[in-house]
């Protein structure tokens, strides 16, 4: 199943997305795609409403805005340097074990609502990012049972303040966790439909052009790794995120290094996990 989730900021309703790109409105179901869905037997309680009710629930419209598939989770984890063209491009070392930061779940944004650049920022940039829904909960997990703890794929574009990040010491939280700088989607594949997630074209581009093209075949440490260890460190709870890491091509990386600016339009794309696209807005209250 493809999970998505509609309408405005605040008042998401669930759906799933058909083949043939139809949206189905699943408020029906009674269910959301927060914690206790993911954590009980939402998905399949989810499947036999739609195999009973699908044909016959409503149609969402496509001007209705795309939110975030999931409501916001627990934490948003993500991992760092996890491509060596990018760590290159870095000027850092590939790194023997995985980076971890988080992102503030208050930057969760829909897939194609505007990205808002921070007050006072002067080198916002992109990362696109395969990213991990947690379907049940991990606490030392085995990398050889990793699977059974996810519960499907999404895209994810990693907004980055560099400054932020590098430049005024501490943590990397700092400049990854703007709001708007989390947009996810268009929607939450399940693991069913992603049997291979270590082999999927990604992409992003800038203003038409291509900035980003990778492989997740090329991470450094594979999806069943990052999810057995990080459960080493903290807890998953069904429906935490973790995105694993971009390839080469962010803007720090090029030279000299570009940034994003008002009025730029970010487009970006997973193989079999869809597209999204952010117009780039000044800081506003």
């Amino acid at each position: 199943m493809r999970l998505i989730r509609f309408g405005e900021r605040g008042a998401e309703k669930p759906g799933l997305l058909l083949s043939d790109g139809t949206r189905v409105d699943a408020s029906g179901s009674g269910l959301d795609y927060n914690e206790e869905f993911f954590a009980g037997k939402g998905l399949e309680s989810l499947r036999h409403w739609m195999e009973k009710n699908g044909p016959k629930a409503p149609r969402v419209d496509s001007a209705v805005r795309w939110g975030a598939p999931i409501c916001r989770p627990s934490k948003i984890v993500c991992i760092g340097l996890n491509y060596s063209d990018h760590a290159k491009e870095s000027g850092l070392e590939t790194p023997k074990e995985p980076v971890i930061f988080f992102k503030a779940t208050s930057s969760l944004a829909g897939p194609n609502d505007a990205v808002m650049i921070p007050r006072g920022s002067t080198k916002t940039d992109w990362e696109v990012e395969i990213a991990v829904v947690i379907g049940k909960e991990a606490r030392y997990v085995s990398k050889e049972r990793a699977n059974e703890h996810i519960a499907g794929y999404v895209l994810h574009n990693d907004y980055s303040e560099r400054a932020f990040q590098l430049e005024r010491g501490g943590q990397w939280v700092k400049g990854k966790s703007a709001d708007t700088f989390a947009p996810l989607g268009p929607f939450v594949a399940t693991r069913d439909e992603i049997p291979e997630p270590g082999r999927l074209e990604m992409w992003l581009k800038v203003n038409g052009t291509m900035r980003q093209k990778g492989n997740t075949a090329n991470m450094i440490f594979d999806i069943p790794f990052l999810v057995s260890y990080t459960s080493q460190f903290m807890t998953l709870l069904p429906g935490d995120v973790i995105s694993t890491g971009t390839p080469a091509g962010v803007g720090l990386g090029m030279k000299p290094p570009v940034f994003l600016k008002a009025g730029d339009v970010v487009e970006l794309g997973i193989e079999k996990l869809g597209e999204s696209s952010q117009k780039i807005i000044a800081f506003q209250m």
